[in-house]
């Protein structure tokens, strides 16, 4: 396996557990986030990414609204793009 391929396998696990977390809400704020970023992401953005799958979607959700301070290792500029929330398009 390549490392481009290692890349577009870790992307495509990334994207699959940014749409299943487990309530709509989490699923387009990080499916949403994924699909509207992702393309944009280089090595360290797809592993900021992966580290933020691991926390708790009821942190990362006060986190990018703004009700709970954001932790060092997920401040920067991704995480001021994901306080945006302007990539959160929900069906009608």
């Amino acid at each position: 396996m390549t490392d481009a391929d290692s890349f577009a396998t870790r992307t495509a696990r990334a994207r699959f557990r940014a749409w299943h977390r487990g309530t709509r809400e989490a699923d387009y704020m990080f499916g949403g986030f994924f699909d509207r970023y992702h393309a944009e992401w280089d090595e360290a953005g797809l592993g900021w990414f992966e580290a933020l799958l691991e926390e708790d979607d009821v942190d990362v959700m006060a986190w990018a609204l703004g009700t709970m301070p954001v932790p060092e290792k997920f401040a920067g500029t991704q995480m001021e793009t994901m306080r945006k929330l302007d990539y959160v398009d929900i069906p009608r």
